[in-house]
C-alpha cells in the first residue's frame, strides 16, 4: 500500500513510513502531547517513550524522545516492550503519560504513535480530539532547558511481577502445562516467553525473536495463524497463545488446533476472574459477544456497555469500578496490572481457569453458551457519506423505540433473539453492521434490518 494517509483517530496516529508517517509527523506529534499535557497539568511532565520490535522503530521513537526532551521534559526510554508494559511502566515511574511507538496489528511498512496518560490510560475520545486538533495546528513549544533522557530495562519483569502478584502463579506451575506461543517477532516475545516459563509451562516459541519481521499477516484473526493451529497438534500442547505486534491482543487456540475465535478470550478470562470475585462488575464495548453478559450474569455481577475503542471501555470501567473488562477482538482489560489490553494478563488468566476447572481447554470453550456472530461493512460513498448511516439509525431508532437501545456509538438494539449494532467507521467511509444470535440464519435477518 502506497500514498496512504495518515490516519488520526482515539487509537493514535498511524501512517506508511517515510510517507504518511515521518520523523517530522512524530516529532509534530510529540509536541502536540506535551502541550495537551502542559495545560493539563499546568507544568512541564515527566514521560516514557516505547516501541514494538518494528524495523521503523528506532528512528520514530528517538524523534518523539528528541521532541520530548527539547520541551523540557525528564523522558525514560523503555524501549522494546509491549504497550501494557509501558503501561504498567508509566504507572511505576510515577510519569505523567508516555508515547509507544507501534502500528499495532497493522503489518510493517505502516508504524504509528499512541499515547498514554499518568494512569496508563489512553487519552479519551475528547482528549485525543485536542490532541489532534494541536497537530493540525503545527504546535511547536519553545525550546526549554532541563530535558533529559534515562533508559530503563526493567519494563518486562515489572509487568510479569504485576500479573504474578495477582494471579498465584505455584498452583499453575504444579499443572505444567505445554503451551505454544507465536509472539510473531513483536515486542511480546521476551516477556510472553518469560511469563509462561514462570508459571511452569513447557513452551513451544513459535517467531519468538523481536525483530519486527512479522513471520505471517499481525492481526491474529484465524486465517494468519495456521502455523500455530499445527504446532499445537504436533507438539501435543494444551492450549497456543498468540499475541499480535504491540502485545495487547490475545488470540487461543485449544488442544485439538482448534481456533474459537477472538470473542473467547475476554469470556474465558471474565469466566475465571468473576468466580472469584462474584458481586462485582465488568466492562465490554457495544460491539462484543453477548457470552460477556451471562458469565457475568451467572456469578451476581453487573455487565457495562461502551462506545468501540479501548479507552472508551477503560473509562467506563473506571466509572462503574468493574474488576476486569476488554473488547472482544482479543483485548482483556485487568486494573490490577494495567489499564490498556494485555495479552500477558490474559494467558495467566487463562491458565489458571484450565488449572481449577481441570478440564480441556475445549470441554471449558463448550460449556459456554454459544452465539453466531455476523459482520458486514457498508460502503457510504455512492450513499452519501455519513449522513446517510446517521438517517438510517434515526429510522431504526423509531422502528424499534419498544427494545433496549444504546447511541452512545451509533446505535445497538437489544432484542430477545440477539443483538444489531450499526455504526459509521472512524477511520473509512463505511459503516459496520455486527449483529449476534443463537443461530446464523437469526444473525443474518437481524443484519437485514438495517436498509442500506
Amino acid at each position: 500500500m502506497t500514498n496512504a494517509p495518515l490516519m488520526l483517530s482515539i487509537s493514535g496516529a498511524r501512517g506508511i513510513v517515510g510517507e504518511s508517517m515521518t520523523n517530522e509527523v512524530a516529532s509534530t506529534y510529540a509536541h502536540a502531547f506535551v502541550s495537551f499535557l502542559q495545560e493539563k497539568l499546568g507544568r512541564t511532565p515527566t514521560l516514557c517513550v516505547a516501541r514494538d520490535s518494528r524495523p521503523s522503530g528506532p528512528q520514530l521513537q528517538q524523534a518523539v524522545a528528541d521532541a520530548f526532551v527539547a520541551c523540557g521534559c525528564t523522558v525514560t526510554d523503555l524501549g522494546v516492550v509491549a504497550t501494557p508494559t509501558a503501561g504498567v511502566m508509566i504507572h511505576a515511574l510515577n510519569a505523567d503519560g508516555g508515547v509507544i511507538v507501534t502500528a499495532s496489528h497493522n503489518p510493517t511498512p505502516w508504524n504509528g504513535l499512541k499515547c498514554l496518560d499518568g494512569d496508563g490510560l489512553a487519552p479519551s475520545k475528547e482528549e485525543a480530539t485536542e490532541i489532534i486538533r494541536r497537530f493540525h495546528g503545527g504546535v511547536s513549544l519553545p525550546a526549554k532547558e532541563g530535558g533529559s533522557l534515562v533508559q530503563n530495562s526493567q519494563g518486562h519483569d515489572t509487568h510479569i511481577a504485576k500479573v504474578l502478584g495477582v494471579i498465584e502463579p505455584q498452583p499453575i506451575r504444579e499443572k505444567q502445562f505445554r503451551v505454544v506461543l507465536d509472539s510473531i517477532n513483536g515486542a511480546g516475545c521476551e516477556a510472553g516467553f518469560k511469563i509462561l516459563e514462570l508459571l511452569g509451562c513447557d513452551v513451544l516459541h513459535l517467531n519468538g525473536e523481536p525483530t519486527g519481521n512479522f513471520a505471517h499477516t499481525p492481526e491474529p484473526k484465524e486465517e494468519n495463524l495456521t502455523e500455530l493451529c499445527d504446532a499445537v497438534v504436533k507438539f501435543d500442547a494444551d492450549v497456543g497463545f498468540a499475541q499480535d505486534p504491540d502485545a495487547d491482543r490475545l488470540a487461543i487456540v485449544d488442544e485439538n488446533g482448534r481456533y474459537f475465535g477472538e470473542e473467547y478470550t475476554l469470556a474465558l478470562s471474565a469466566l475465571q476472574w468473576l468466580s472469584k470475585n462474584t458481586n462485582t462488575s465488568c466492562a465490554s464495548n457495544l460491539s462484543t459477544s453477548r457470552m460477556i453478559d451471562d458469565i457475568a450474569s451467572q456469578f451476581s455481577c453487573s455487565s457495562y456497555r461502551s462506545a468501540v475503542g479501548e479507552a472508551n471501555v477503560a473509562n467506563v470501567m473506571k466509572d462503574k469500578d468493574c474488576s476486569i473488562g476488554g473488547e472482544g477482538n482479543g483485548g482483556i482489560i485487568f486494573p490490577k496490572v494495567c489499564w490498556v489490553r494485555d495479552s500477558l494478563s490474559g494467558m495467566a488468566l487463562i491458565l489458571d481457569l484450565m488449572r481449577e476447572r481441570n478440564e480441556k481447554l475445549s470441554a471449558i470453550v463448550n460449556s459456554i453458551p454459544k452465539y453466531e456472530m455476523l459482520k458486514r461493512t457498508i460502503d457510504l460513498e455512492d450513499l452519501g457519506g455519513i449522513p446517510a448511516i446517521e438517517k438510517e439509525i434515526e429510522r431504526l431508532k423509531v422502528a424499534y423505540a419498544n427494545e433496549n437501545q444504546n447511541d452512545s456509538d451509533g446505535l445497538r438494539i437489544d432484542f430477545d433473539e440477539g443483538w444489531l449494532h450499526v455504526r459509521p467507521s472512524n477511520t473509512e467511509p463505511i459503516a459496520r453492521v455486527i449483529t449476534e444470535a443463537k443461530d446464523s440464519l437469526t444473525a443474518y435477518k437481524l443484519a437485514n434490518r438495517v436498509q442500506l
